[in-house]
């Protein structure tokens, strides 16, 4: 009776030492699903398609954002059952948990990568940028001008540059759409055409939203009357095809004969000369109705406008004086 009773008392040591090691085995199991992992900063992870949760193991244990491939395998599988593992780029804090990674490898929201468009941006800037966005991959022709729509566009690592591009000019053929359907009597354009040229010389006379309709009312009238529309930059855009010229104009190039500049020739430039924002097509298609002919400088970042060639020629010599005090002239 005694031996088996140190043979049950044995049994029953054994027993409560198997079932502390399983508690302190789940215990630590548990804990290491949501203790700090070992990323001493936050790490960049692109995890591909068709990869496995096994896959991801490794390439996190690679990255140096888990302790144990196997581990966290065996705990994702344990403690978040069959989760779907999203293809993307992320971003893993530095000393997220398995628990933080899974969700974060789950809930699908990657990196977020942009490219912007500014309002008036000229095409041949519109492709550098996108050959600058050294995520994206393969070859892209410049666009035709002001096919573009100015705007912030999102894309994924890896995405072809002609995509993106495509893009944009599918959000330029949507606004201008809407636009046009949207336009007043007293536009002056005949068709999208010549609203995108415009729009872009108006865009690129003024930044202030508030005053390209009045901008756009000038030059309908104009165009109305029969006069040369000179503006500026339609003298610069054949010499830079829209970039910044860097020095004044010269006078030979203001009296250059072809198809964009507006001081040798009436009516539209042959087409446009910068990807011009939806503001100014709006304004281009319900332009201001005013009597002005004329606009200029006012010295406070906006304009001056005028009826007549005599308040104009007032208004200039206004400008004039302003420069001349701040030693521009």
């Amino acid at each position: 009776m005694a031996r088996k009773g140190a043979i049950r008392k044995a049994v029953l040591i054994v027993a409560a030492l198997v079932l502390v090691a399983l508690a302190v085995g789940t215990a630590l199991f548990i804990t290491g699903w949501t203790a700090p992992g070992p990323a001493k900063a936050d790490t960049e992870l692109v995890v591909p398609r068709g990869a496995t949760l096994r896959d991801t193991a490794d390439l996190l244990a690679e990255r140096g954002l888990v302790r144990s491939p196997r581990l966290f395998y065996l705990s994702t599988r344990a403690l978040a059952g069959s989760p779907v593992i999203k293809a993307g780029e992320y971003l893993i804090p530095k000393g997220a948990s398995n628990r933080e990674i899974v969700a974060i490898l789950t809930g699908g929201v990657g990196i977020s990568r942009f490219v912007t468009i500014p309002e008036g941006m000229p095409s041949i800037m519109v492709y550098d940028r996108l050959l600058a966005a050294r995520e994206l991959t393969g070859d892209v022709a410049v666009p035709a001008e002001g096919s573009v729509l100015p705007d912030t566009y999102a894309y994924a690592r890896g995405e072809k540059r002609a995509a993106v591009l495509a893009r944009m000019q599918s959000a330029m053929t949507k606004a201008l759409d809407e636009a046009w359907a949207a336009r007043s009597a007293d536009t002056v354009v005949k068709n999208r055409k010549e609203a995108l040229t415009l729009a872009s010389i108006v865009e690129k006379e003024t930044s202030i939203a508030a005053e390209r309709p009045t901008v756009a009312g000038v030059y309908s009238n104009r165009l109305r009357k029969g006069m040369m529309l000179q503006a500026d930059p339609t003298i610069i855009y054949p010499i830079t095809k829209g970039k910044p010229l860097g020095r004044r104009i010269r006078r030979s190039e203001i009296t250059a004969v072809n198809g964009y500049n507006t001081y040798a020739m009436t009516g539209l430039p042959e087409g446009p000369i910068a990807n011009p924002s939806l503001s100014s097509i709006r304004a281009v298609l319900n332009p201001a109705r005013t009597n002005a002919l004329y606009f200029v400088a006012d010295g406070r970042g906006g304009h001056i406008f005028a009826d007549t060639l005599e308040q104009h020629n007032a208004n200039v010599r206004k400008w004039y004086a302003i420069r001349r005090a701040r030693g521009e002239m």
